[in-house]
């Protein structure tokens, strides 16, 4: 599916009981909600998830049509008081992230989620920023994901 992967990263940072001691209720999905003022205004630490595009990657040089393999990118973006903190904040992040998407139950599945956990990713980080207006210490982490294209029905 792929569409909404970044719903997964959403969900394993909310239900991470390390992440909320750290950030509390703070974990948005796309942007901090609110006006400018709001946003600028808006506690740190806190963590916001964003969907970055996606990619799709042909099957075969035979088949002219999408392959069955999306490659979705997510961002994470952390902000926190300290260059310390951002450090543990960000290892929570993996592994909340990491921790959701291998123990995941299948079986057990009764929101419809399992079809965006993704194959597999990779992981990588931009460099560590300083913003003096707030003032706090923040990073974007991001994720390379290899999820299953969304299976159209012929008819539609």
């Amino acid at each position: 599916m792929s569409l909404q992967t970044d719903m997964v990263f959403f969900r394993a940072m909310r239900e991470s009981r390390e992440l909320s001691e750290m950030v509390g209720e703070r974990i948005f999905n796309t942007a901090i909600p609110g006006t400018d003022s709001d946003v600028d205004n808006v506690e740190v630490p806190y963590i916001v998830v964003t969907y970055d595009g996606m990619n799709n990657e042909d099957a075969t040089k035979d088949d002219p049509y999408e392959g069955d393999t999306d490659i979705v990118n997510i961002g994470v973006e952390i902000a926190a008081k300290s260059r310390e903190g951002l450090a543990d904040i960000a290892d929570a992040v993996r592994r909340a992230v990491s921790s959701f998407c291998q123990n995941y139950n299948y079986e057990e599945d009764d929101d419809g989620i399992a079809d965006e956990i993704p194959e597999g990713f990779t992981l990588s980080a931009q460099a560590v920023q300083y913003d003096p207006r707030k003032p706090c210490f923040w990073q974007v982490l991001s994720w390379r994901c290899e999820t299953k294209r969304i299976e159209y029905n012929e008819q539609d």
